[in-house]
């Protein structure tokens, strides 16, 4: 694997930065803008022929805001790779790499769908979980546990409105107290409210 970064670097020069190694697993911090340029490289001249992940993460708060990540694996070698792209909120577009691998196809669909990172030049960049036309994207960090409401299309069982679930008693709480549990999610409360007046309580018994 240290071959596989050094020729990368040999390559590409600072625009390649390394990632911590962690448990056997190593990583590069790519530009977005030469993204391609290094996902070609890396199929033709290291053998990384497989793409076996592709995911969207939110660093909200931080600068830029979402990142991309791709594993790679090289079935001759035996050997991954991650690459890390940093994608500004300003402008949450990244090009994508289906020309490349041709499993990156639905992954990215999926990244798009949770996130709204726009993939340019996929051949067929819609939604894959939400229905088009849902305005928001569920896996952002601003994005509420209990959901969004949102116009249900035409063509649903029930059309009408998607409505957000209740915390306390919902579907996302399980039922299991634990002391000290007043900072982890998710949270029975339906309100904010609810919250602080249960936690302003030392001896709380939250359930989690």
């Amino acid at each position: 694997m240290n071959e596989t970064i050094e020729k990368l670097k040999t390559q590409f020069g600072a625009d390649i930065g390394e990632i911590p190694e962690f448990r056997g697993e190593w990583g590069v911090t790519v530009p977005r803008a030469r993204l391609l340029e290094v996902c070609r490289f890396l199929k033709t001249g290291c053998g990384f022929d497989m793409l076996t992940d592709l995911s969207g993460v939110d660093n909200l708060g931080e600068e830029p805001r979402y990142a991309v990540h791709y594993l790679v694996y090289s079935l001759a070698g035996h050997a991954r790779l991650r690459l890390k792209v940093g994608v500004p909120a300003g402008e949450a577009a990244v090009d994508s790499v289906v020309s490349v691998w041709g499993t990156a196809d639905w992954y990215e669909r999926e990244a798009f769908d949770m996130f709204g990172i726009t993939f340019r030049g996929h051949p067929n960049l819609k939604r894959l979980i939400m229905w088009e036309g849902y305005p928001h994207f569920p896996l952002r960090k601003d994005f509420p546990l209990a959901g969004l409401p949102a116009e249900l299309p035409a063509t649903a069982c029930n059309a009408g409105a998607a409505e957000p679930a209740p915390m306390n008693g919902g579907p996302f709480v399980a039922g299991i107290g634990a002391l000290g549990a007043q900072r982890r999610e998710p949270r029975s409360n339906d309100t904010m409210a609810e919250r602080d007046e249960k936690t302003a309580h030392p001896g709380h018994l939250e359930e989690i």
